[in-house]
């Protein structure tokens, strides 16, 4: 009878423990980099001279908006024709800039006789500081108290921008008369969700731009555009915050526009958006 033979004992499940914790250190490595480099990602400032600022200002008939102090907080300009029947402060997205914001000036402009004001962030052109969710929600708080009280105030936000203005909507609910959000969210950590799908993106956020908290403080007129094709933010974060707000609002969906095509829509919406905001 044949002598049973005796096999060594299988290494795999030492194996697959060891591809196991090989996978997790990569994972880990990688949450550890996005965490860090977060703000590198989030925010993408173009920094310039304050004279290369004056050169883009000039061109774009735009002028230095500054505090009592002298500082620079953002560009603006003044209806041609005062007194203005209302004034808007434009917050941009994270690539953009005041002086890169004079088509909303233009566009908003050609609907009536606004004042345009357009923030600046810090760290952003010759603006000192570094772009945080806390140094833009100060700025903003600072640009809104330097405007008029006695005349009706508006907000209009891009992109990250539009976090900026859901934050002054909220907090300061009696100040505005209403808003337009272009391609906004109703979360930053679900933006991130949705370019990092794998990764824990709400619980290594430092900076939320929780928009739909801030809004349930808001009763005002609200105006949403989103684009269907957009990569940047998906028109169905745009629709979760509509959904999600109680106020007076409207939705603009353009079926063929991508991120920065959003921004352009000012002048196809236009008078609908006066209509919303109930200006006179």
């Amino acid at each position: 009878m044949p002598k049973p033979q005796n096999h060594p004992p299988s290494n795999l499940p030492l194996k697959l423990l060891a591809l196991l914790w090989r996978l997790l250190r990569i994972y880990l490595l990688l949450c550890l980099l996005v965490t860090l480099f977060q703000r590198h990602l989030l925010y993408h400032p173009e920094v310039l001279t304050s004279a290369q600022v004056d050169i883009q200002a000039q061109a774009q008939q735009l002028e230095r908006w500054r505090n009592p102090a002298g500082q620079l907080i953002g560009m603006k300009r003044l209806a041609p024709h005062q007194p203005a029947k209302g004034q808007i402060l434009v917050t941009y997205g994270n690539e953009n800039s005041a002086t890169g914001c004079a088509s909303y000036a233009d566009d908003l402009q050609s609907l009536g006789d606004f004042d345009v004001f357009i923030l600046e962030y810090p760290g952003y052109e010759d603006r000192p500081g570094k772009p945080t969710e806390t140094s833009l929600f100060h700025a903003a708080d600072e640009a809104l108290s330097l405007l008029p009280t006695n005349r009706p105030t508006y907000l209009v936000g891009e992109s990250l921008g539009t976090g900026v203005t859901a934050y002054l909507a909220g907090t300061h609910p009696d100040r505005i008369n209403g808003i337009l959000l272009l391609a906004p969210y109703n979360h930053l950590s679900a933006v991130g969700q949705y370019h990092l799908p794998i990764l824990p993106v709400w619980l290594l956020l430092f900076d939320h731009f929780a928009s739909d908290v801030y809004l349930h403080q808001y009763h005002g007129p609200v105006g949403i555009v989103v684009g269907t094709v957009d990569h940047v933010v998906p028109a169905k974060l745009g629709h979760k915050l509509f959904d999600g707000y109680a106020g007076p609002k409207q939705l603009w969906e353009f079926p063929h526009d991508d991120h920065n095509d959003v921004f352009t829509t000012l002048p196809a919406i236009g008078r609908q958006l006066l209509q919303l905001w109930q200006v006179k």
